[in-house]
């Protein structure tokens, strides 16, 4: 299956494009659906590596609100939002294939037609693809915390990431950062206090979304963890 959509095609490269580059693909084994879906209706669903800055209009055939959410993991909670939602527009990021593929599974099964796929490095999305001054909103649920200090460099959230976001974000816009790592949330309170673009959304007006629990979420409460919900609003 095809899309007509502006900006959507399957996940061929074209000569030209640039490669991803920071990530490390780790696709465990696809099940027999998953490597159907993304076989069939991955082309449906996937923003073209090559489609440069996004005309949002143009590729959702309407002016909705656009949430971006990076590392969507098995997708559950992006499919829970886009069929709670449909008055937004989402777009995930993510380079796990067997959680590509359950997502599919899932927007085909409630038939959304307001979820877009980029299968690219979160950072190559941001600098590349994504109009400045656009999103209503930008999550990223449970990262990698790289917990061993050698490895902290290789954290998401660092200056260049949050300066990146401030510069997509609409006005009042919200990024909303969740992980079970206390060490890790003082060090995204710590860097996006540095920034002084944002400040912490005490009120939630105006931002209807209700982040449920995930598996992984329940796994780690039950583990002991304390679950940290940052929410910001660009000021």
């Amino acid at each position: 299956m095809t899309s007509s959509l502006s900006g959507v095609t399957g996940s061929g490269h074209r000569a030209g494009c640039r490669s991803v580059r920071s990530f490390v693909r780790r696709d465990g084994r696809l099940t027999v659906a998953q490597r159907r879906a993304l076989d069939e209706l991955l082309p449906r669903y996937a923003i073209d590596h090559c489609a440069g800055v996004l005309d949002f209009a143009g590729l959702f055939g309407n002016s909705h609100a656009v949430v971006v959410e990076i590392g969507f993991g098995s997708g559950s909670l992006l499919a829970r939002q886009a069929r709670h939602h449909a008055e937004v527009n989402f777009i995930g990021i993510e380079v796990y294939r067997p959680g590509v593929g359950h997502l599919l599974r899932l927007l085909d099964e409630q038939d959304s037609r307001n979820v877009r796929i980029f299968c690219l490095d979160a950072m190559d999305v941001l600098e590349n693809h994504i109009p400045p001054r656009s999103l209503f909103a930008l999550w990223l649920f449970f990262p990698d915390p790289w917990p061993k200090k050698r490895h902290h460099k290789r954290r998401i959230v660092n200056p260049e990431f949050v300066e990146r976001v401030a510069g997509l974000l609409l006005p009042d816009g919200v990024l909303h950062i969740a992980t079970d790592w206390s060490d890790y949330a003082r060090h995204i309170e710590a860097v996006v206090a540095a920034d002084g673009r944002f400040a912490i959304a005490n009120d939630r007006t105006g931002y209807p979304f209700v982040r449920p629990q995930t598996r992984f979420e329940q796994r780690g409460l039950r583990r002991g963890y304390a679950i940290h919900d940052l929410l910001y609003r660009l000021s």
